[in-house]
């Protein structure tokens, strides 16, 4: 027995295994995005394709899914939050964060995804990738002439701002 690579804290049998394996329907838009992050992580690219949305297959690349799915390390899922998409629910939003590991750069997949209920069946509808939050640096710029915030006592052009 394994625990869920979804991050659940359940073994993948009483989690997401039996959703890709079409034993049972995912119960929530939510519990669908767990079941297609661990499609992603073991390499099952037909759970993928059947879980989307009939309606979005047709543009579904499915060879390029398996290429990223197969020459991924997955490391981790991170639900951030999740808007409707209960069992009573017609649709809903998750927004997730998958971790991964590609060509041995770790990088994160940050996306709101879009579920629907067709015949009482959740399906992915599409996703929007989240962008980073803008930083802001919070202390003043430092001009050219003025002193070197190292102590060196020289101006910044002719010290740490010369490199």
């Amino acid at each position: 027995m394994s625990l869920c690579p979804c991050g659940s804290s359940k073994q993948a049998a009483d989690c997401c295994d039996p959703v890709i394996n079409g034993e049972q329907n995912a119960a929530t838009a939510e519990s669908l995005m767990r079941a297609r992050y661990c499609a992603f992580a073991s390499g099952q690219v037909e759970f993928l394709n059947s879980s989307l949305h009939p309606e979005h297959r047709d543009d579904h690349d499915v060879h390029a899914t398996r290429r990223w799915a197969e020459n991924s390390q997955w490391l981790g899922l991170q639900i951030v939050a999740s808007e409707r998409g209960g069992e009573q629910d017609q649709d809903g939003e998750v927004e997730f964060i998958a971790t991964y590991k590609e060509k041995g750069v770790i990088r994160q997949h940050h996306e709101r995804s879009s579920f629907s209920k067709l015949d009482g069946v959740w399906y992915f509808v599409e996703g929007e990738l989240v962008p980073p939050a803008t930083r802001v640096n919070s202390s003043p710029k430092i001009g050219r002439n003025d002193p070197c915030p190292c102590g060196s006592g020289k101006k910044y052009k002719k010290c740490c701002g010369s490199a």
